[in-house]
C-alpha cells in the first residue's frame, strides 16, 4: 500500500491531492513540521519531521515522504510524476512527447516559480505580511513571478490545461506550487487566462477533497 508521511497543511498535499485524482487507497502518517512542534526532540512531542522514526524514513527532515510497496521518494513533484507513471491514465503523459512536456513544467515549477512563491506563503505563515519587512517580500517575490506568468499566460492562450486538451499531473504540480502566491490576488487579476485555469483545477472533486483534508487538520490543531 502507498503511505504518506506529511499532514495536509504541507508541500504533502500534493501528493495527496494526486492519490484522490488516481483513487488508489493510501495510508496517511501525519508527521508535522518541527517548527511548529516546541520540543520536537520531547519524548511525549508529536510525530515531526525531527523525530527518529521519519529521519529513518527521509533523513533530509522534510516532508512529504512517500513509501509504495518499499520504494520511498522524498521529493514532493516527483513523487507526483512517478504515481502518474506507475497508474497510467488520463493524468499520466499519453507519449514521449507529453512525458517530455510534463517533465519541462514540473521542473520550471520547481526552478522558477516555487522560489517566488514559497517566500510569499511563509511570509503570511509567520504573520509578517503586515509588517515592513513582509511586505518587501511579497513585492519582490511578485516581481520574480511576472516573467514566469507572462509565459504562462501566453501558454494557456491556446489551450486549456498545460499539456494536451485535459488535467495532467503537469497541472496538478503547477497549480499546487501556484497556490502559495494566491493570497495576492491582483497578481491573478493580471493575469486572467491562468486565474480561469486555476479554477477549472480547484473545481475538480479531488482537489476538493483534499483541500477538506486541510481544514479538517487545521480545525483539529
Amino acid at each position: 500500500m502507498l503511505t504518506i508521511y506529511g499532514v495536509y497543511c504541507s508541500r504533502a498535499s500534493r501528493n495527496y491531492w494526486m492519490a484522490e485524482e488516481l483513487g488508489i487507497p493510501f495510508k496517511s502518517v501525519p508527521v508535522i513540521q518541527a517548527r511548529l512542534v516546541a520540543d520536537p526532540l520531547a519524548l511525549d512531542a508529536r510525530l515531526n519531521t525531527k523525530s527518529a522514526s521519519f529521519l529513518a524514513v527521509n533523513p533530509m527532515g522534510k516532508i512529504p515522504a512517500m513509501d509504495d510497496d518499499g520504494l520511498v521518494l522524498t521529493e514532493s513533484l516527483a513523487n507526483n510524476l512517478y504515481l502518474a507513471r506507475k497508474h497510467g491514465g488520463p493524468l499520466a503523459p499519453a507519449d514521449l512527447r507529453e512525458e517530455g512536456e510534463v517533465l519541462a513544467w514540473t521542473l520550471w515549477a520547481a526552478t522558477e516559480v516555487e522560489p517566488h512563491t514559497v517566500k510569499i506563503v511563509l511570509t503570511y505563515d509567520n504573520a509578517r505580511e503586515e509588517t515592513p519587512e513582509g511586505k518587501a517580500i511579497i513585492e519582490t517575490s511578485v516581481k520574480g513571478l511576472e516573467r514566469p506568468l507572462a509565459r504562462l499566460e501566453a501558454h494557456l492562450q491556446t489551450q486549456d490545461y498545460v499539456v494536451g486538451s485535459r488535467f495532467t499531473v503537469a497541472d496538478l504540480n503547477l497549480t499546487e506550487v501556484l497556490r502559495y502566491a494566491m493570497s495576492e490576488t491582483y497578481l491573478f487579476d493580471r493575469h486572467p487566462r491562468i486565474k480561469a485555469w486555476l479554477a477549472r483545477c480547484h473545481a475538480r472533486p479531488a482537489f476538493k477533497t483534499m483541500m477538506a483534508g486541510r481544514r479538517k487538520e487545521a480545525e483539529a490543531a
